[in-house]
């Protein structure tokens, strides 16, 4: 009688070890220290689906990436690698991609290779497809997990619904179909099917689709009792049909079994999840039972839950953008000579900062502000910070500068005044002894006003990032020379109308300036590259190498190039405002005369040949002679009651006596020169401007007129009848504009 184990010459032969390997239904892979696969048994090959074996390649590849180990999982196999050559063992999950794309999750073992003499010489790995074997209540757990990770690592509904059919399909289902509740309507957001084969047109609803089953069928009995239905076999079971068309294609694929689980979250029904397996794959077992069901019951609670936040999520963003969209400005003006584009994006996603929804929206804006006579504001600013808190301030500060704006003043003194509104706005808080503080937003922001017809760009800066200029595909930084402190920050020893500079440059033909906020720059670089970032100067230079490009496009064009100039990953909001001047002059007139009533019919003869030369319909130019006259008139009247213009006088030396402070040289000859006004007219596409430049430092104002009064209405005419109207202080006194229609009403 033979012990056990004994065996004939043949059977040995028949059952040696490298047969035993090449019908193991178990992957077998050893590699040496260095992670290099040695081996492989057919099983395995079949597995990880890699259609050569790496011994042949002779390529030496970790054994990571031979076998499709995702790269995600790259740390985890480099830790157990070294785990078991100190001689410990390893068992867990791995995702694996397989040779066909596919994404299959693999149960693993590892166990140190020894020598004889004892030594650790590699790793031997045995394998299988999770869920495929009779260990499934181990592999469940794990299995899960790896389920929840990876849905955890979306804020999408998109995004996780694809997830969810990607982890499944083919490993676990043939098909798979995610439908969520939109109202009363279930809506098909997912058709996964096994790879190379898609539903005939006509057949299964496609997505987009609103799904109706019928009463008995056994999807709606799971949205109905709100729990997970399994159809074991459909050669055994009957169940009311979707569609003939759909019966039918379920009868040619061969369906086999089916299980339907309701996505559940917060005690209500978001839609369902259907998964099927049918012929055309070929598996050991084409039916699901219980504990599929359960399983599948597990991964639904998951999947919901993260649905569920998804909705959540999109629902804030939309909430978060919309807050931001009308912040900014919604519409941007037409306007003569200047051509303007931008671009506005928010910040990076949730999920890179774990800070809550505030960090959707920022504190970045721009804007472009009509000012009299066609001149432009243009600005662009950054809050510090990010969150709601910042937008709302930024909402007060763009607020606050357009209506400073509409003063006329200098950019310098504009910033000046929105300094102060910055300290104000700050919230008053309390120091450890009960005192009042307020700590200011730090604000960087830069306020340019353009005037198309002189070309002038006359600009302030408070901290912000200098602009590029762009003239014949050269890009620079605009040359600034005086910088100024943030806003909401003190200077030490200077007064705030120090702080902030006014300066002036003149735009070629054809010129563009863009501006920008530090989130078009401070980019990291994406996860996968595994690069350094870039420095300033470096990011500064590949950012004018692709605008100048781009240079000779439109403005839209540039504003793109803008945006993915800078490689890596956007992680702030960003804004960005380009505008470019016109190529041509635009037309305009202006002559200087006495201030005697004389002139009057002088200027407005002026008006009439200016605007009738330019093709201004008729009854604009009457209308817009009119308030001509009705302008200089005022003016005209003024002049003899207005007194000398104020000046600073700066004397060096010792201060004079009283009686001699007076005798100033040159004083009595300006004193008594003839007083001049200005009259300047201009051509826009759909308007002209009006105005009237004098040395009278009072600013007009509407007064109501007497029943009696010879005057008073002039101002009332202009009010009534031009489109816009105002007045600003100049250099030397004042300007007094109004803007007419030239289109026929």
């Amino acid at each position: 009688m033979k012990r056990w184990g004994d065996l004939s010459q043949d059977a040995a032969d028949h059952l040696s070890p490298d047969r035993v390997l090449d019908h193991a239904e178990m992957a077998v892979v050893v590699t040496d220290r260095f992670s290099n696969v040695l081996y492989w048994n057919p099983f395995a090959e079949r597995l990880f689906g890699t259609p050569e074996r790496p011994q042949e390649s002779g390529d030496g590849d970790p054994a990571g990436l031979s076998l499709g180990i995702m790269e995600k999982d790259h740390p985890l196999a480099v830790e157990l690698a070294k785990h078991v050559l100190r001689g410990g063992v390893w068992e867990g999950t791995f995702d694996v991609a397989r040779g066909d794309g596919t994404i299959i999750y693999v149960r693993a073992q590892a166990v140190p290779l020894r020598h004889p003499s004892g030594s650790v010489t590699g790793i031997v790995i045995t394998a299988r497809e999770a869920m495929r074997s009779n260990e499934r209540e181990k592999d469940r757990f794990g299995l899960l997990e790896r389920i929840g990770e990876r849905l955890a690592g979306s804020l999408y509904v998109e995004e996780t619904l694809n997830r969810v059919a990607e982890m499944l399909v083919p490993q676990f289902a043939d098909h798979c179909f995610i439908e969520l509740t939109e109202g009363d309507r279930l809506v098909r957001k997912v058709s996964t099917h096994v790879k190379g084969w898609t539903p005939p047109p006509g057949t299964w609803r496609p997505v987009g689709s609103e799904i109706r089953y019928p009463p008995g069928h056994y999807a709606e009995i799971a949205m109905r009792r709100q729990e997970t239905i399994i159809v074991e076999d459909f050669a055994t079971m009957s169940y009311p049909s979707p569609s003939e068309e759909s019966r039918r294609l379920c009868g040619e694929i061969g369906m086999t079994s089916a299980i339907v689980a309701p996505l559940c979250a917060r005690g209500e029904t978001l839609g369902l999840m259907y998964l099927a397996m049918s012929n055309l794959t070929d598996r050991r077992s084409p039916h699901y039972d219980a504990f599929d069901r359960d399983f599948v019951g597990a991964i639904a609670t998951r999947v919901a839950i993260a649905v569920d936040n998804a909705l959540l999520f999109e629902e804030e963003r939309h909430t978060a953008e919309s807050f931001q969209k009308y912040l900014l400005p919604r519409e941007l003006p037409q306007l003569d000579g200047l051509e303007i584009a931008v671009r506005y994006y928010p910040a990076a996603p949730l999920a890179s900062h774990g800070q809550g929804i505030q960090t959707q929206v920022g504190g970045d804006w721009y804007d472009v502000i009509p000012l009299s006579a066609g001149r432009v504001g243009i600005v662009i600013g950054d809050v510090e910070g990010r969150g709601a808190k910042a937008a709302a301030v930024m909402g007060q500060l763009r607020a606050a500068l357009r209506a400073f704006a509409q003063d006329d003043k200098s950019p310098a003194d504009i910033l000046a005044r929105l300094n102060e509104w910055t300290r104000i706005i700050a919230p008053i808080e309390h120091d450890d002894y009960g005192a009042d503080v307020s700590t200011p937003p730090i604000v960087t922001c830069q306020y340019l006003v353009y005037d198309a017809w002189s070309r002038q760009l006359s600009f302030a800066n408070a901290g912000h990032s200098p602009p590029l200029l762009i003239v014949d595909g050269m890009v620079t930084e605009l040359d600034i020379s005086e910088v100024g402190q943030p806003l909401g920050v003190n200077a030490k020893g200077m007064h705030v109308d120090l702080v902030y500079k006014e300066e002036t440059r003149v735009l070629p033909p054809g010129a563009g300036l863009l501006l920008y906020t530090d989130g078009l720059v401070d980019r990291r670089p994406a996860r996968e590259s595994g690069e350094a970032p870039l420095s300033d100067d470096e990011v500064l230079r590949v950012l004018c190498e692709k605008v100048g490009k781009a240079s000779s496009e439109s403005v839209e064009r540039i504003a793109d190039a803008a945006t993915v100039a800078v490689p890596g990953e956007i992680d702030d909001d960003m804004a960005i405002l380009v505008i470019r001047s016109a190529p041509k002059e635009l037309k305009y007139e202006e002559r200087t005369f006495p201030a005697q009533p004389i002139m009057v019919g002088e200027a407005r003869r002026m008006a009439s040949e200016a605007f009738a030369g330019w093709g201004v319909p008729e009854d604009r130019v009457e209308l817009a002679c009119l308030l001509v006259s009705e302008v200089v008139t005022n003016v005209v009247l003024h002049a003899a009651s207005a007194g000398v213009p104020r000046r600073e006088l700066v004397l060096d030396g010792p201060p004079l006596p009283f009686d001699e402070s007076w005798d100033v040289p040159g004083m009595d000859n300006e004193m008594a020169g003839e007083k001049e006004f200005t009259l300047r007219l201009r051509r826009g596409e759909e308007s002209i401007w009006v105005e009237v430049f004098d040395q009278d430092l009072r600013l007009p104002r509407i007064r109501s007129a007497g029943e009696n009064d010879e005057g008073g209405r002039g101002l009332y005419l202009v009010d009534q009848l031009a489109r816009r109207w105002g007045s600003r202080p100049t250099k030397d006194g004042k300007a007094v504009w109004f803007e007419i229609s030239t289109k026929t009403r």
